[in-house]
């Protein structure tokens, strides 16, 4: 795969890191997790695996960074390391003396990527937050949501995973790309602000045009439009209409049925909106989903069926990766974990990987203290 031989250290967060890195894992990166020590860490009774559900393909080592001896043997780790992944929130990796800068003065080779959810400067730098903040402070969220309703933040998608931790998969690849150059490594600076806030670029530019210039919820395609919309069913279920081009409408009039309640309102009439989208919300009650599936289904109406989670899993749907390289495949997607993550237990695997990368082992170059690993400190002994 295009990432084999490529080693991370992801210091474990919340979820966009351990999305960024995942994807790096998928295309053959091997993945060590930094997690805090505990007790039954390698021991005959482990400790339960972590919340985090992003983990297939990673391995663990449970570390004290509050302990000298556990930042050396992560220190002397990076040396081996292609990739490390800070989570945490602006200061704190200086604040347990593994500033950035110092790190990779010392191994000028490694990239480090560094991912917060505010910008690093400003007044919300060094806030909590979370995918509904991230958004609001972006102005993406001021363009979700309907007319007369407060703006509606989605589930933690567009912030925390495609602006946090897609872009800082982005920003990892295009320095080892970099590397390859340079022979130099880098600080990757990510957060999830800008990186929304990006993604968002379209809708900023189409707020100064007719397209998306109204009140949230009057515009194109945020609702205030009845031939871009979801519109329910007899049977409870939905179909979402997105029929925007003249000849897709016409094919989404014709499988309802609707011409003659239709004939005579312009498209372009916004004042006929409210009629029309009246006459599509009747007429979509008036069957099921499965039904309106059977009428639309290889037709350019732009209508499908909105499809839960549980239905796809029940339905044995195939889930894939995000991209496909024809010389270069990524990691097959094995169908039976696809729907739920055992996660990863703390310490896992974690010492097969200091074997692996660089030959240590357990007495000799390093030892369990509290439920962590410390280094052990060659020139004493």
């Amino acid at each position: 795969m295009l990432l084999d031989g490529v080693r991370v250290i992801e210091l474990a967060g919340l979820a966009p890191a351990p999305f960024a890195s995942l994807l790096l894992a998928d295309h053959g990166a091997s993945i060590l997790r930094i997690d805090r020590a505990h007790p039954n860490a390698y021991t005959s009774s482990p400790p339960p695996p972590t919340l985090d559900p992003l983990t297939h393909s990673k391995r663990s080592l449970t570390l004290n960074l509050k302990s000298p001896s556990a930042r050396l043997l992560l220190t002397s780790l990076l040396p081996h390391t292609d990739i490390l992944i800070d989570p945490f929130r602006p200061g704190v990796l200086e604040s347990l003396h593994l500033s950035p800068s110092h790190l990779l003065a010392s191994n000028p080779h490694l990239i480090i990527a560094r991912l917060s959810g505010f910008r690093r400067d400003g007044k919300y730098a060094l806030m909590a937050g979370h995918d509904i903040n991230y958004l609001a402070v972006s102005g993406v969220l001021s363009m979700l949501g309907r007319k007369g309703a407060p703006p509606y933040a989605p589930v933690n998608i567009l912030a925390d995973f495609a602006g946090g931790g897609l872009m800082c998969a982005l920003g990892i690849l295009m320095a080892l790309y970099a590397r390859e150059k340079t022979g130099r490594g880098q600080i990757v600076q990510a957060n999830m602000v800008d990186g929304v806030g990006y993604l968002g670029t379209w809708g900023r530019f189409m707020a100064k045009t007719e397209v998306g210039g109204r009140t949230r919820g009057e515009n194109l395609l945020d609702g205030g439009c009845p031939w871009y919309e979801v519109y329910e069913c007899g049977d409870g279920g939905f179909m979402a209409v997105g029929a925007l081009e003249e000849r897709f409408f016409g094919e989404l009039v014709r499988g309802l049925g609707v011409g003659r309640e239709v004939e005579g309102l312009r498209r372009g009439d916004r004042e006929a909106w409210p009629m029309m989208r009246e006459v599509f919300r009747r007429k979509f009650l008036t069957r099921g989903r499965k039904e309106w599936e059977a009428v639309f289904d290889g037709t350019d109406a732009c209508c499908t069926p909105v499809l839960g989670l549980g239905e796809l899993e029940e339905e044995g749907y195939e889930v894939r990766g995000p991209v496909e390289l024809s010389e270069t495949p990524g990691m097959a997607v094995d169908q039976e974990k696809v729907w739920m993550s055992r996660g990863l237990v703390p310490g896992f695997g974690g010492e097969k990987v200091l074997q692996e990368w660089a030959g240590w082992r357990r007495g000799r170059d390093y030892e369990i203290e509290d439920g962590g690993l410390v280094k052990i400190d060659a020139a004493k002994l």
